[in-house]
């Protein structure tokens, strides 16, 4: 797939890393993984890219947004980690139903986040510009499909393939670079891959479930991080043109239950309508720190940050009482492994790689 840079103004200026290694999707992305290669591109005209490699530098540990990016970086992670609480308040609500309101309602916050950073003119460039829009539109599937799944997951009481399928999200995007962009494992990367493979294959054939949700989460958002990596568009202006090329559909949808009524939206329950307003802000708040936090943090912690928010998936699913059989837990045992596997190789590749603000 061929990388689809912004119009040529856009360009120019000091080398940095691309916006979108930081400024990512809804819950985290290729970008964001402590053994994700970045190639530097020119970007600098855009605030959201004001980040740089810096071989040399002493630490973004040692500047003083560092307290502020990790702060952020808890804040958008435990907010993730902690997302099945608010679907299950709504669990009254159907699927689909959920879906829609969380993409209608991300369209105003959105906005409001993109006005306070004033980051139209990228919002603008994307949406004219038609090939990064077709993409967008690509990568909006995507994470429509991961949502639902998502929303499925919690609402049938499967928590636990949730926390699996982004605990193996990882894993997925090595599959993705092995087999489509001709990259090769090595040491500790192969022993991962098989680890949580052979944890995959024990949960389906001695638990007797084959985890289709866990693989479809994953799946849906490494093919949506892998677009999002062609094209060169901040985490909250990709976000909000995604939200808002599905939006007419959503709004098609929730009209129609209006008009058969079947809306649980304004129906009488204040209580219920004012939490699916509030699966905008959930949707985009979390980003917005996210956002934050990568612009202030290195690579490497960012990566990690990201497995906060499986763990607290098991964590919660534990709380709901969904029951952990014995096949689960080895299942978990061995992405863990597999987990610390990743980690441990990404220490290595990333030693001495430090992110730095520009102010």
């Amino acid at each position: 797939m061929q990388k689809f840079s912004l119009p040529p103004r856009v360009h120019g200026g000091r080398p940095g890393i691309r916006g979108s290694l930081f400024e990512h999707s809804a819950i985290s992305g290729v970008e964001n993984l402590p053994w994700y290669h970045a190639r530097p591109i020119c970007r600098s005209s855009l605030k959201s890219a004001d980040v740089v490699w810096s071989m040399t530098s002493k630490g973004a540990y040692e500047n003083p947004d560092a307290r502020d990016g990790v702060i952020t970086g808890l804040i958008a992670y435990t907010s993730w980690g902690f997302m099945p609480i608010y679907f299950k308040f709504v669990s009254a609500v159907p699927v689909t139903e959920v879906l829609a309101h969380r993409i209608v309602w991300a369209v105003p916050f959105g906005a409001l986040i993109i006005c306070a950073r004033r980051q139209w003119p990228e919002v603008r460039r994307a949406l004219t510009h038609k090939v990064m829009l077709f993409w967008l539109c690509v990568a909006a599937l995507f994470v429509a499909v991961n949502w639902l799944m998502y929303i499925i997951a919690v609402q049938r009481n499967e928590i636990f393939q949730a926390s699996l399928g982004y605990y193996i999200n990882p894993l997925m995007y090595v599959v993705v670079g092995v087999m489509f962009l001709g990259e090769r494992l090595h040491g500790l990367q192969i022993a991962a891959v098989l680890s949580a493979t052979i944890g995959v294959l024990i949960l389906t054939f001695s638990g007797g479930e084959f985890p289709a949700i866990a693989l479809t989460l994953a799946f849906s958002f490494t093919i949506y991080g892998v677009i999002r990596k062609k094209v060169v568009v901040g985490g909250m202006p990709g976000l909000f043109v995604e939200t808002l090329v599905l939006s007419p559909i959503a709004l098609i949808w929730l009209i129609w239950l209006i008009q058969s009524n079947q809306p649980s939206f304004g129906t009488g329950d204040l209580g219920l309508s004012a939490l699916l307003i509030l699966a905008g802000p959930l949707t985009v708040i979390p980003l917005l720190c996210f956002a934050l936090a990568a612009r202030r943090l290195p690579l490497t912690t960012i990566g990690f940050m990201q497995f906060i928010a499986p763990t607290l998936h098991f964590l919660v699913g534990l709380y709901y009482g969904e029951q952990l059989t014995t096949p689960h837990l080895i299942c978990f045992i061995l992405i863990w492994i597999a987990v610390g596997l990743f980690s441990a190789d990404a220490l290595r590749a990333n030693r001495g790689r430090t992110v730095a603000p520009i102010r």
